[in-house]
Order: C-alpha cells, then structure tokens, then sequence
C-alpha cells in the first residue's frame, strides 16, 4: 500500500475506529447492563461508579507510561499487537464473567491491555505524517473515531444479545490492529534514552506543548459538561421532542441519542476538509472559526430550549466539533519537542482529554443545588460555564508561537 494515500490514511487510523466503537458500547451499553445483571438493584449505581471512576484514573495515568515504555524500546508495533490480543481476551472475560468481582477483574485487564495498545499508537501520525500532511491525516483519525460511534450506535440498538455485541468488539480490535500491522508496519525509531520522571517532565518545559494542553482541556471541559447532563436538559426544560410536524421520540434518552447521532454525522463530514484546509492554510484560523462556533452555540441552547432547533444546532456542532478534532490532533503533532519521545508526549496530552471527564461529571452536585435554588439555573450556569470554556481555550492559542 502506497504510504499517504488516501487508504493508507484509513488503515493508519482504522485501530481509532475500534478503540471509539469499543469504548461507546462498553461505556453507554454493556458495562452498565452487566453490573445491572451482577449486583442488586439498589447497589447499582454505587459500583457502576465504582468501576468508572476506576477506568478514569488508569486512563490518566496508562498512556503515558506505556508511552514512555515504546519511546525506550524504539518500537510502536508488538505494543499494539499484544495489547490487541489481550484487549479481546478482556472484552470475552467481561461478557461471560460470572460474579461482580471477576468483572472488575476482566475491566482492569481491558483498560490496562487498552493503554498498552493506544499509548504507543497515539504516536504513528507524529511519527510517520510530515508536518505538511498532519492536518489531513489528523482529518481521517477525527473521521474515524465519529464513524466508529455512530456504528456502535448502531449496533448497540439493532444488536440486543450483550455477549454479541462484546465479541463483535474483540473481533473488530483484532481486525483493525491486524490491518495496521499488515499495512503501517514497524516505525523506524531511535530509542530514548531518558529516564521516566526526567520524560513525563520534559514536555512540560515547552511552553507550546503546555498551551496546546490547556486550551484541549478547556475545550474538552466545555463539551463534557454538556454532553453529561444534555438528557437531564432535555427532560427537565426541553420536555417536548416535536419538530417539524412529528413527535421524533417519546423518551429523554431516545431524543440525546437523536442529537448524539446528528453530532457525530456533522463531525465526520468536516474533519478531513478541515485537516485539508489547516494543511494549506494553517491551523489557528480553524481552530479560531471552529472554537468561536461553539461558543455562539451555546447561547440558543440555553435560550431557545426548543428541540426542532435543537436538531439543527446539533448538525452545526458537530461541524464546528469535528474541524476542532481534527486540527487540534495536528496542533499538538506539530509542537511535540522530541521525536524521540513522541509516544510519552502524546500520552500526557491525552490527559487533557481524561480529566475534563472526571471534572464534568464532579459537576453535577453542583448543577442539582442550582437547580432546587432556581429551576433551571443549573443549566444556565452549565451553558455559559462551556461558553466561557470555549472561548478560552479558543483565544488561547494564539499563545502557540511555533505553529502559524
């Protein structure tokens, strides 16, 4: 397979479509419905919380570290391929575990096996794109990753035996790391030989790679704070699903996962012409245009609760979202200090992606006491909170000076 190519683009970042597809199920499906099989109803949510919370920390603290292990060996492949293997034996575990206890087990499996395999291959696009052609192989990952909810979305509603659905994911992990091994092949590196303290802190000491961190996680925060309690938005202001002549679901769950789908959708059509365009162009105007975007967004979502409006404001935001994903995953390609550290550095950035989610989901004591203070007002406070979130971590990167 000829290398930067349009399916060379699509094999490189085919193992991201199984990683979104995987972590969509797991998350939103199967993990709940098999706690809900394990535990007695009233313990539920307590070790369902128990398990996220857990997933949480590992995912701030894996990719690095499996990062730094492949930049030490100079060798990204045997890491995607063991953690591969070991992520389907997991998700086979998870289905068929037969008490609470061995299904924590089987997800520590998944999420260190997860992190062996994702630590490492978070680095091919820095490693193997030119700094010419980040933008739209940065494009064809935010494609991808959209793609792989939008099929899990599927699957999860058309699919309705759990066990399937979990050999369905291993089966898809296996195929796309085989694809990647077959076709990408092992990355010509130079061993680091750094220390580990010495590499988690080394990135830290450039002041583009700390501002490309704050403003993903700024960005991030705003739409995890969103995302989290958009169905109890729904219920509790929008209440209504009609639009355009016809009621287009009943339940508060059924509506956010219309939305949900309309995001992605957008998404997936814009990340590759923006990766395009940021090649050509640069990345900060799309990052300014993408960033702006979502924060005008958040104002007729607060003052127009109105689901026919909604659905159109979804299209828009996942337009807006999908430009941001692909260039900002260029962005950081671009200010990476040492190619000898690649995959270390891309883990860490990761965090950025990680913590947002255990800060939005800190956020709903709050959201509930503003709530009883005033209806509403926890969602007020919610949306101008993302808008301001936005704004930052959209006007901060002009603070970028190595990238035009």
């Amino acid at each position: 397979m000829r290398p930067h190519t349009t399916p060379w683009y699509l094999v490189l970042s085919s193992y991201w479509f199984a990683s979104s597809f995987k972590w969509f199920l797991i998350l939103l499906v199967l993990l709940p419905a098999r706690v809900a099989e394990l535990v007695p109803e009233v313990e539920r949510a307590t070790r369902l919380g128990f398990l996220f919370a857990l997933g949480a920390a590992m995912a701030l603290i894996g990719p690095p570290l499996w990062g730094y292990v492949s930049d030490r060996v100079g060798r990204r492949m045997p890491f995607l391929a063991i953690g591969a293997v070991l992520t389907a034996a997991a998700l086979v575990w998870m289905a068929y575990a037969p008490s609470y206890f061995q299904l924590v087990l089987a997800y520590l499996l998944l999420q260190v096996a997860d992190d062996m395999a994702t630590g490492p291959y978070s680095a091919l696009i820095p490693d193997l794109a030119a700094r010419r052609e980040r933008g739209v192989a940065s494009g064809w990952l935010g494609t991808l990753q959209v793609s792989g909810q939008v099929a899990a979305g599927v699957t999860g509603f058309l699919l309705a035996q759990l066990q399937l659905q979990f050999l369905l994911v291993a089966l898809l992990n296996l195929l796309t790391a085989a694809l990647t091994l077959r076709y990408i092949g092992e990355v010509s590196l130079r061993p680091q030989r750094r220390g580990l303290l010495q590499s988690l802190m080394a990135p830290w000491r450039s002041a583009d790679f700390r501002w490309v961190w704050l403003t993903r996680f700024l960005v991030m925060l705003a739409q995890y704070g969103v995302q989290t309690y958009l169905q109890y938005y729904l219920a509790d202001v929008v209440q209504s699903f009609n639009a355009f002549g016809r009621v287009l679901a009943t339940e508060a769950f059924q509506a956010v996962a219309l939305l949900g789908l309309l995001i992605s959708v957008g998404a997936a059509l814009a990340a590759v012409p923006a990766g395009r365009i940021s090649d050509r162009k640069g990345r900060k105007p799309l990052i300014y245009l993408a960033g702006a975007g979502l924060a005008v967004l958040m104002l007729p979502l607060w003052l127009l609760p109105r689901f026919d409006l909604l659905l159109v404001l979804s299209l828009f935001f996942g337009l807006l979202y999908g430009a941001y994903l692909a260039v900002d995953w260029a962005l950081v390609a671009d200010v990476l200090p040492s190619p000898e550290a690649h995959a270390t550095d891309m883990g860490l950035w990761q965090t950025s992606i990680v913590l947002p989610q255990v800060l939005a989901g800190a956020f709903g004591g709050v959201l509930d006491g503003l709530n009883r203070q005033s209806e509403g007002l926890g969602y007020t406070v919610l949306f101008l909170l993302a808008a301001v979130c936005f704004v930052l971590g959209t006007l901060l990167v002009r603070q970028i000076r190595s990238v035009r």
